[in-house]
């Protein structure tokens, strides 16, 4: 079997996994689907012949588009499953800050069908961070988007491909594709006050996480009460798979005793611990040193304005070892 390091043609290939990892599960967000994405491109890839595959000008651009058309393939069925999904369905959390989900180069640039097209000006304020484009917060957001507008928001605004790009990708002309994008930005600006996060840093989250943590374990109600904002929402995810709140439960005061409820049956065999979760400060609940839970939040205006909890032991695999 020839070695990837003695095939550089081979080496290329292989390489691109990162990014069409980075790029599928910001567009699925799902780690487990993004990458049965990647393998099944890979598969495509392998199916053509050495011919095939050396009259292909730009490789990195080929596994970039079939990717995005088997993601955006899998987006339009992934609706209908998730009509049926038990309760709220939520992305899958990603610990730490996994080398994946780092700065991602853009392969290929300047290379035959890759960059931005000729006089197309990247304006800063279209654009959506990689930072921000894996917080759970901008996941959440993106599942009100149609598979399209998800599409063409995170090809462009994201990884920085032109539109021209994009419409190999979704089958549709470059002005329809910087429409899509146009009105995908505006649901993040909806859903998006501006005062979310503004001068907040991730230290700054991280005291508010690790106050909430502190008054989840000593039972403090008032201190609950005290960081959330009035207007707070708490959405859970067990998938029917563990228990967890069917619907979002809205304002401070009922979340917390939500909250207090729950500690009362993890007293005395949970640990909370404070883990970066899609890179932002979030917190692991183990119980009998099993992760059964992990909480993703959004801060605004120096409370807590939004928490996520994943509850669902499919979604959570990658936590396992805590």
């Amino acid at each position: 079997m020839t070695d990837a390091t003695d095939d550089p043609a081979l080496h290329a290939i292989i390489s691109e996994r990162r990014h069409l990892l980075n790029l599928a599960y910001r567009l699925l967000g799902s780690l487990a689907e993004a990458e049965d994405a990647v393998q099944e491109t890979y598969a495509r890839w392998y199916a053509m012949s050495r011919e095939q595959q050396d009259a292909i000008r730009s490789p990195a651009a080929w596994l970039t588009r079939v990717a995005g058309r088997i993601c955006l393939d899998q987006l339009g069925s992934a609706r209908a499953r998730r009509e049926r999904y038990v309760g709220e369905w939520l992305p899958e959390p990603v610990p730490g800050r996994a080398e994946w989900l780092g700065a991602v180069e853009r392969p290929g640039a300047g290379a035959p069908g890759i960059g931005a097209a000729a006089g197309e000006a990247a304006d800063p304020a279209d654009r959506v961070t990689l930072d921000e484009s894996v917080s759970m917060a901008f996941l959440v957001v993106l599942e009100a988007m149609t598979p399209a507008q998800r599409v063409a928001l995170i090809l462009h605004d994201v990884f920085d491909y032109s539109f021209a790009e994009v419409a190999t990708v979704t089958g549709r002309t470059p002005a329809a594709c910087r429409e899509l994008a146009s009105a995908a930005r505006r649901r993040v600006r909806d859903a998006r006050p501006a005062a979310a996060d503004a001068g907040s840093s991730v230290a700054a989250q991280a005291v508010l996480v690790r106050d909430f943590k502190q008054a989840w374990e000593t039972h403090d109600l008032n201190a609950l009460v005290t960081l959330l904002d009035p207007a707070a929402v708490f959405t859970a995810d067990g998938g029917g798979l563990a228990p967890a709140a069917l619907h979002p439960i809205h304002g401070a005061a009922e979340i917390a005793h939500f909250v207090f409820e729950v500690s009362q049956h993890l007293r005395g065999t949970a640990a909370l611990v404070e883990r970066l979760v899609n890179g932002r400060p979030g917190l692991m609940v183990r119980v009998d040193g099993e992760t059964t839970a992990v909480y993703a939040f959004d801060i605004a205006d120096g409370r807590i304005t939004r928490i996520w909890a994943v509850r669902n032991p499919l979604k959570l695999r990658v936590w396992a070892e805590g």
